[in-house]
């Protein structure tokens, strides 16, 4: 999954700031990545179809190449100080997580910064602004944040940390300038937020010693939990690099630190043509199960009853499906985290992660899609080792305890506080960061879930399970939007999140007549395109609603053919030309060409799931022969 340079450069930073530069031939994997990825304009972008470059990209990609050795005046620093003194206020402008970067190496003022002081992880745990109430991956950044901010910690760079000043802002003055500008301000900050931000601003003048110091204990004694629990990988390399500089912070020089920065190797890779980058998360339970879907497409367990029986799956394919069950009963968590009130963690007992599992952040949609895939295999391939009850009865228990009140699933927990915590959000880039939500697409893959559980198993979870499925439906049938899509946060977009509501209902025993699905599938036929195939736009998300791309997309099409077959069945006119489009397009070793982002987090954070448009063509594919077989 590929984002963009930011957790590079970051990860360049803190080798830097703690006194471990990456070795040469890092460093120029590291830099072939720079080049790679660099606009026309001489910037980085915040994804490979960013219109224009970012400026928190380019800033901190600028600081770490400087880090790594490259000259200011090479071609890749001359022409991103170029870029960057053309805006209206220059590097100043960056949002403020940018600003905080700069902060922490010596190249920005602390009171250009807004303050994050760590006193507020001291609230009472009832009250309504208290980080708990978080959504996980934000509230796991600002307790590290809060540390660094509360310690005031600058790295010196000494004579390039001096000559990075005068390349940066053309003084040796750190400024202190809070305000920002640029592509990368998606949510200013509102008057609420501004005026907590003064409020605080006063109290960081003159903060009370005795709570500074036990706040500052606070965070620590989280960072360090997170730390033990994640075997040090972090719940994402954004919070565990910063919570590197805490324990640097905290103890320089300790084996801690050389531990934790040792092991966020896991989240790099490098190739010849892309160089070395880092990636955001792992998704290797998120593709194996959907991976396994796919080639069981069409398979005996896929025919409705009365149907043909199908083909029984080739040798080759029934081995390759026991090995993917096989790794998916492996990436379970079976063990609960210990001590999980410290950073106030959810059960994790049961559950899947997205990635292996290494890290032990569970999540509600990955555990349903592995449950939903080791089920079809089992159905399917004779051999395949069933999950052992105990472990099935765990993840269901995991499951619905992400159930919130409306009758949609969060992901990594239940929602904690109120949508109005969204005026607090700091980040400026992102939107719909401050809370857990409640998404069509892990609501849908929870439904799908439970339609392959086996009754007899699930004893006394059967009657939770009826309640959390007729919650589930409901919260969906309120979700569809007027034309007919649902609307999607992980994915783009509509398209994504139609075929998901469509899964998921269909999962849960709506008939193909139904009207919520019928309005579902004239809304795909009326934006299929001319050529046969589907194609979304991005910027649909940042807008909220269907934007059209300009070119048919592999992975738009299968998912809307994914939907239809659910809906129409394979002899539908729309269902056969986009099954002809994909024919039509597949290249001669057999995969499909990814022309455009097909992820989404927080809103603008655009993500290329490299593997997506092999997988999902295929199960679309497969269904299509399937159904036509069977019929």
């Amino acid at each position: 999954m590929v984002w963009n340079t930011m957790i590079l450069s970051q990860y360049v930073i803190v080798r830097a700031v703690t006194g471990h530069p990456s070795h040469p031939h890092e460093r120029e994997a590291m830099i072939r990545h720079y080049r790679a990825t660099v606009t026309g304009e001489g910037g980085w972008g915040q994804h490979s179809e960013s219109s224009e470059p970012s400026l928190y990209c380019t800033v901190l990609a600028y600081v770490a190449l400087r880090l790594l050795g490259v000259p200011a005046d090479g071609p890749l620093c001359r022409r991103a100080a170029a870029w960057m003194h053309t805006l209206p206020g220059g590097a100043r402008a960056v949002p403020a997580w940018g600003k905080f970067w700069l902060a922490l190496i010596g190249l920005y003022d602390y009171r250009g910064v807004p303050p994050t002081p760590p006193e507020m992880f001291l609230l009472p745990g009832r009250a309504p602004v208290h980080p708990d109430r978080f959504y996980c991956h934000t509230r796991s950044v600002y307790q590290a944040m809060a540390y660094l901010y509360g310690v005031r910690f600058q790295a010196d760079q000494g004579p390039l940390g001096v000559r990075l000043r005068q390349e940066l802002f053309g003084s040796d003055v750190l400024p202190r300038d809070r305000r920002s500008a640029g592509t990368d301000v998606h949510r200013p900050a509102g008057l609420l937020l501004r005026a907590v931000n003064t409020v605080l601003s006063g109290y960081e003048l003159r903060p009370a010693p005795p709570l500074r110091r036990r706040a500052l204990e606070r965070c620590l004694r989280r960072v360090e939990h997170e730390q033990l629990v994640t075997g040090e990988l972090g719940l994402s390399p954004v919070n565990a690099l910063l919570d590197v500089l805490v324990l640097h912070a905290a103890r320089p020089g300790s084996a801690a630190v050389t531990r934790a920065l040792d092991a966020q190797a896991y989240w790099g890779w490098t190739d010849e043509a892309g160089g070395t980058r880092y990636a955001g998360a792992r998704s290797q339970t998120w593709d194996t199960a959907f991976t396994m879907e796919a080639l069981l497409a069409g398979q005996a367990a896929d025919r409705a009853p009365g149907q043909a029986a199908g083909r029984e799956p080739e040798p080759a394919l029934a081995d390759g499906v026991r090995r993917a069950a096989g790794f998916l009963r492996g990436a379970q968590v079976t063990a609960e985290i210990p001590r999980p009130e410290v950073t106030a963690r959810s059960p994790a007992l049961g559950g899947w992660c997205f990635s292996e599992g290494g890290h032990r952040w569970p999540v509600s949609d990955c555990t349903a899609e592995a449950l939903a895939a080791l089920a079809h295999a089992a159905r399917t391939v004779p051999g395949t080792e069933r999950l052992p009850d105990g472990d099935l009865r765990s993840a269901v228990r995991f499951l619905l305890e992400r159930q919130n009140r409306d009758g949609g699933f969060g992901t990594y927990e239940r929602r904690r506080g109120g949508r109005w915590l969204e005026a607090l959000n700091p980040s400026e880039m992102f939107s719909n960061c401050m809370v857990e939500g409640s998404y069509v697409e892990c609501t849908a893959s929870a439904l799908t879930a439970f339609a392959g559980l086996p009754a007899h198993v699930l004893g006394p979870l059967s009657s939770g399970v009826d309640r959390s499925r007729r919650r589930a439906v409901a919260f969906l049938m309120s979700s569809q939007a007027a034309d007919g899509s649902w609307p999607a946060a992980w994915g783009v977009n509509r398209i994504y999140g139609t075929w998901f509501a469509v899964r998921g209902l269909r999962a849960a025993g709506l008939p193909a007549g139904h009207p919520r699905l019928r309005r579902a599938a004239d809304w795909l036929r009326g934006v299929q395109r001319a050529d046969g195939g589907w194609g979304e736009h991005h910027r649909g998300c940042t807008e909220n609603r269907y934007a059209e791309h300009a070119r048919s997309q592999p992975v738009s099409t299968a998912w809307s053919l994914l939907a239809l077959l659910d809906t129409d069945g394979p002899e539908d006119p729309a269902v056969v030309r986009g099954v002809e489009w994909l024919c039509r397009t597949q290249r001669p070793d057999g995969a499909w060409e990814q022309t455009s982002v097909n992820g989404v987090f927080f809103g603008t954070g655009m993500l290329d799931y490299r593997l997506y448009a092999q997988y999902f063509p295929v199960w679309a594919l497969g269904r299509w022969l399937g159904a036509r077989e069977a019929s």
